[in-house]
């Protein structure tokens, strides 16, 4: 890519979401233009294509787990989980994804799976 192809990643989120752009938006824009698309969606790990889509209001995901993840990692949001006290958002994001399946092997997993079942994060639509 030249410096005549640089993508405006701001100009896009504003083209797509309603004003104001949400903060998590503006600042995931911001972060692509800092480095690249693809080094945020590594850092996230999610791919090029959903940030790009998130960007643009089309992601036909769980917007909610991107904000999770990216406001964790980029933000340093944090919540309180409580089975291991306070978690960045992203971390608490992969707690619950781990939770979805019974590990009993393992004490944390066995441990986890039950907090999370009970938090309410974990609800349909609660958010990290």
């Amino acid at each position: 890519m030249t410096g005549q192809d640089k993508v405006d990643f701001a100009g896009v989120a504003r083209a797509h979401w309603d004003e104001p752009v949400p903060d998590w938006i503006a600042k995931l824009a911001e972060a692509c233009a800092a480095s690249s698309q693809a080094q945020v969606a590594r850092k996230l790990g999610i791919s090029g294509t959903v940030i790009s889509q998130v960007l643009r209001r089309k992601y036909p995901g769980s917007m909610a787990n991107v904000e999770a993840a990216f406001r964790g990692v980029y933000m340093r949001q944090i919540v309180e989980c409580p089975a291991l006290g306070n978690l960045p958002t992203n971390e608490c994001l992969d707690w619950r994804r781990k939770a979805r399946r019974f590990v009993g092997s393992n004490a944390l997993r066995v441990q986890m799976f039950r907090a999370c079942a009970r938090c309410p994060l974990n609800r349909k639509g609660g958010t990290a």
